[in-house]
């Protein structure tokens, strides 16, 4: 036990998990053990957050479609299914983004969707 601690790499390994550690509560910040399942957990939920940001992206994007082009005068489906018949190739994001700060534009392409069906 006394060689391991000595040892340059486990003293960087632990310091390594101490450092991410900051900020947690009580012992989860200072011991080691619970600092390494603290930080393994966070590493976890961090990981899965990243995938689950996008999702959330999307779906935000697709209700703020969906609403403008109600407001318009159509359907979110009828919309996509009218902009790729009509070869528009402008992503979800990019529609969202349209449909909050350029009403005009988008009831452009809200027409522009509806005459290719």
């Amino acid at each position: 036990m006394t060689r391991a601690r000595n040892n340059p790499a486990s003293k960087r390994r632990r310091k390594k998990i101490l450092d991410m550690a900051k900020g947690f509560r009580g012992a989860r910040k200072s011991q080691i053990r619970l600092a390494t399942e603290a930080t393994n957990r966070a590493m976890a939920f961090a990981y899965r957050g990243r995938k689950e940001r996008k999702r959330d992206f999307r779906a935000l994007w697709i209700t703020r479609i969906a609403a403008a082009s109600e407001l318009n005068g159509t359907t979110y489906s009828r919309l996509i299914s009218g902009l790729k018949k009509a070869n528009v190739a402008l992503n979800r994001k990019i529609l969202a983004d349209l449909a909050v700060s350029e009403q005009a534009v988008f009831s452009n392409v809200v027409v522009l969707a509806q005459q290719a069906e």
